[in-house]
């Protein structure tokens, strides 16, 4: 791409999550304008959502402000808004109320929950992917144990999670957690170990992107906390207090869905541009657009593979990398020099099930139980952008495993004042 010395080059992120701000971060000293986008103040660190989910942690412990993680990149401006629509050919992204055109785009918008063409199910099933699902789940919970406290009936505590892979498996790890020991002599009137947790998993496996002894160790680790795993189960339907499968009915409204991911709205304005089954664009060796040269997509949006034509995967490694990639990738460009091939470097993959236990995988490597959860702490706490968020995240994982005490177990009912 030509460009006038005298112009600076416009480069539009969309999206504050890894990607995003890992691309931001690289062109913090070049001689760019960059304005990132995002619909959200602050960025998320997804891996730790179920805990705030669960009462493990509090919003501010995942999330920091965009602001504040770029306070000092003066060639940055940050913009709070929702991006509309995508129009490749004409260099512009059209959001609520105005239009920005750019040299550069990188899109790193992210993925939201699928149900699969039954959006309806979401009114009942809440995914996690934000911090107002994660609010939306504690309060579900929280609440499910104070109405059987109080209730003049005998209350059934039934839990479902559908999807089995890490979201779901730590979610109903991390339920079960609560119930058998957070809160078991808080309670006078119901025992909480005595609540059911379901794991619906459509597969012949939970966790299948790890190898099948280690997926096996999951299940027997979720079943030893109370978990009943229910494998090769698919969901047909979602109502207002009722899960159907083919085989098994559950009725509760205590349904947590994290089966699937798919693009949002913006992504799919995009026309005319390949896409996956899950609407991920599919990207060049550079993750560029194919024939738009100056569009990057970054992160979990991005359908890209490695050397080993294996999909590279959706997690916060990987969209460090590309991120990163992509900014240097633009700084050659306006120097004039080729471009080189993305290569991402597998850092392994790691879930945890609960207190004192974890797979991780590392190339041939296989492990599981303390040692993989200590591995799984140092990685997640290495990944949080804010030292101050580290050293909290850490007190607490600390304090909670020694007394088995969760502090964030706060939620608020819509009341008028009295």
């Amino acid at each position: 791409m030509n460009h006038n010395d005298n112009k600076i080059p416009h480069i539009l992120i969309l999206g504050g999550g890894f990607a995003g701000l890992s691309a931001a971060k690289a062109l913090s000293k070049s001689p760019v304008k960059i304005t990132l986008v995002d619909r959200e103040n602050h960025h998320l660190f997804q891996p730790l959502l179920y805990q705030v989910a669960t009462a493990g942690l509090s919003e501010a412990e995942i999330a920091q402000p965009i602001r504040h993680i770029l306070s000092d990149q003066k060639n940055l401006t940050t913009v709070l808004n929702e991006v509309d629509k995508i129009d490749l050919p004409s260099n512009v992204v059209s959001l609520k109320d105005r239009e920005i055109s750019y040299d550069y785009l990188i899109i790193a918008l992210g993925l939201k929950t699928s149900y699969f063409g039954n959006d309806s199910w979401g009114k009942y099933a809440p995914g996690l992917k934000n911090l107002f699902e994660a609010q939306e789940i504690r309060k579900k919970v929280l609440n499910a144990f104070e109405f059987a406290e109080t209730s003049t009936k005998s209350v059934d505590l039934d839990f479902v999670v559908v999807g089995g892979g890490p979201t779901g498996v730590e979610l109903a790890g991390a339920i079960a957690e609560l119930s058998n020991f957070v809160m078991k002599d808080e309670f006078r009137n119901i025992d909480p170990a005595s609540a059911k947790i379901h794991l619906i998993e459509a597969g012949e496996r939970i966790l299948p992107a790890f190898n099948p002894k280690q997926s096996e160790y999951a299940k027997k680790y979720l079943e030893s906390l109370g978990v009943k795993v229910h494998l090769n189960t698919m969901v047909e339907d979602v109502k207002e207090n009722l899960v159907v499968t083919k085989d098994l009915n559950f009725e509760t409204d205590l349904i947590f869905w994290a089966a699937g991911l798919e693009s949002g709205r913006a992504a799919k304005s995009i026309e005319k541009v390949a896409k996956d089954r899950a609407g991920r664009i599919l990207v060049e060796k550079d993750l560029s657009v194919p024939q738009y040269k100056n569009v990057f997509v970054v992160g979990d949006l991005a359908s890209a593979s490695d050397k080993n034509k294996k999909n590279i995967p959706g997690v916060a490694p990987a969209a460090l990398q590309m991120g990163n990639y992509v900014g240097k990738q633009i700084i050659r460009d306006l120097k004039n020099h080729d471009r080189k091939q993305f290569k991402y470097l597998d850092k392994g993959n790691m879930a945890t099930i609960g207190r004192s236990g974890a797979v991780a995988s590392f190339k041939s490597l296989r492990i599981n139980g303390f040692l993989a959860w200590l591995m799984w702490l140092f990685v997640h706490l290495i990944f949080l952008f804010d030292m101050r968020n580290r050293i909290t995240v850490l007190t607490h994982w600390v304090w909670s495993y020694f007394t088995w005490k969760r502090g964030a177990r706060i939620f608020s009912q819509k009341t008028n004042v009295q």
